[in-house]
């Protein structure tokens, strides 16, 4: 299935790394839902996948039917149940997550903060931008470095110091 460049994409990240057999489990109910998500009865062509045993993304299409207040509710609905039953935070939009060597690691902010201050995480560190809208932003903006990414901001201070 083909999906546009201008698809909607959602990134929920969790607060620590899935184990394989998690993201198996994860990976099915992410078929299951997207299978049968509607928007006022319309199909919506969606599909979720879970990304470096950490980063669960849904995908919809809207050129066909476009995700409405309700559709995304039931799909904030679905996220919460897979948070109970893998006891995972995926809301915490302060639990930072960056890539170190060949793994994706995340810290709350402040832990975050004390890597940034010991030279561990550095402006070249790849981020996560989870806040990106789309497909094209998911492929070009959503792994960038630290200098480049939104989280800059928070730690301006540090940075420039």
């Amino acid at each position: 299935m083909e999906f546009s460049q201008h698809s909607r994409v959602w990134i929920y990240q969790s607060d620590r790394k899935l184990t394989d057999q998690e993201v198996q489990q994860i990976q099915s109910a992410l078929n299951n839902f997207t299978t049968g998500w509607t928007a006022h009865n319309n199909q919506l062509q969606a599909k979720g996948e879970v990304r470096y045993n950490r980063f669960l993304v849904l995908i919809v299409d809207e050129s066909q039917a476009g995700a409405t207040g309700c559709s995304i509710d039931k799909s904030v609905h679905f996220m919460k149940e897979i948070e109970q039953h893998f006891s995972i935070n995926l809301f915490d939009r302060f639990n930072l997550a960056y890539r170190e060597g060949e793994e994706v690691l995340s810290q709350p902010r402040h832990a975050f903060e004390d890597l940034l201050k010991q030279g561990k995480i550095n402006t070249e560190t790849i981020v996560y931008n989870n806040m990106v809208q789309n497909l094209s932003e998911l492929e070009s903006k959503w792994e960038v470095p630290f200098k480049n990414s939104w989280h800059i901001q928070l730690f301006r201070d540090l940075v420039n110091a």
